[in-house]
């Protein structure tokens, strides 16, 4: 079936709008029942739907209806002046303040929703996975498969793959991050004594970081991510300069002083004194 849109005009298109029941608007509003009269507020429009059929528009004034408006359908038969209420509805005008539409819990969850006791079943048909009895394209997880003679049900697929890779990379463990860019240029995580490498195909970008002081420790990060926490980081001191001490003698000059002797330190070529020592 082709699309038609451009050929078939809308209804209001179509029709001429009727005189006599445009000119219902009181017997539009009065059918408004639900609420309070002063719940209606005024008039906005009248709207042709049909030959003989036109929706009035009111304001809508009920709290937490911002932007709605009361929606009134009345028509009459022919050759008649009586109009009568077809329908009554609330509807959303063009800025109105809606609800957030819905989406499937899948579409949903966030990373960090999952907690204990949840489950999260995968879909069967999930693009990050392939069936483990195709290439996994990963030679890590063939040679893995090999060697214990098991395999699993479901391996991650290429684009699976891809996509992890640049999730991590633009993420907080990235070279982006915060910490990384703050660090030493030289501080790069694939460079590190405590650095990790994953095995398979993403060896060369990621690994595991395992010093505990780190504020990564125990995460993956990139081989181009770098924290202060380096094992090769060496804390460079600058040398203060010393103050130079100010003089408190001069030993370049020599002074003489008298200086009185002790009683008996005195020369053998001296007279004797008046005690009677020698």
């Amino acid at each position: 079936m082709g699309d038609n849109g451009q050929v078939t005009r809308p209804a209001s298109a179509r029709a001429r709008l009727d005189q006599v029941c445009a000119a219902a608007v009181e017997v539009a509003r009065d059918g408004i029942t639900e609420v309070e009269p002063s719940d209606v507020g005024d008039h906005l429009k009248a709207v042709a739907e049909g030959d003989r059929l036109v929706t009035h528009y009111f304001e809508c004034r009920l709290p937490g209806y911002r932007g709605w408006r009361w929606a009134v359908t009345v028509t009459r038969v022919p050759r008649s002046r009586n109009v009568t209420i077809c329908e009554t509805i609330l509807l959303p005008g063009p800025d109105a303040l809606l609800a957030p539409g819905w989406l499937p819990w899948q579409e949903r969850l966030q990373p960090g929703d999952l907690g204990p006791g949840d489950l999260l079943p995968t879909p069967p048909d999930d693009e990050r996975l392939a069936p483990g009895y195709v290439l996994s394209d990963d030679p890590a997880v063939e040679e893995t498969a090999w060697e214990l003679g098991l395999g699993r049900s479901r391996v991650f697929s290429r684009e699976g793959r891809m996509d992890t890779a640049q999730r991590w990379y633009d993420g907080d463990h990235g070279p982006g991050a915060a910490i990384s860019v703050a660090a030493p240029a030289p501080a790069r995580c694939g460079s590190c004594g405590f650095y990790l490498p994953l095995a398979g195909a993403l060896r060369q970008s990621f690994g595991a970081c395992g010093n505990f002081y780190a504020p990564d420790d125990g995460r993956v990060v990139s081989v181009d991510h770098g924290c202060g926490a380096h094992s090769e980081a060496l804390v460079e001191t600058a040398e203060a300069a010393v103050d130079e001490l100010p003089t408190i003698y001069d030993d370049s000059a020599v002074e003489e002083l008298s200086v009185s002797r002790a009683p008996g330190s005195v020369e053998a070529t001296e007279p004797g004194e008046p005690y009677g020592h020698p």
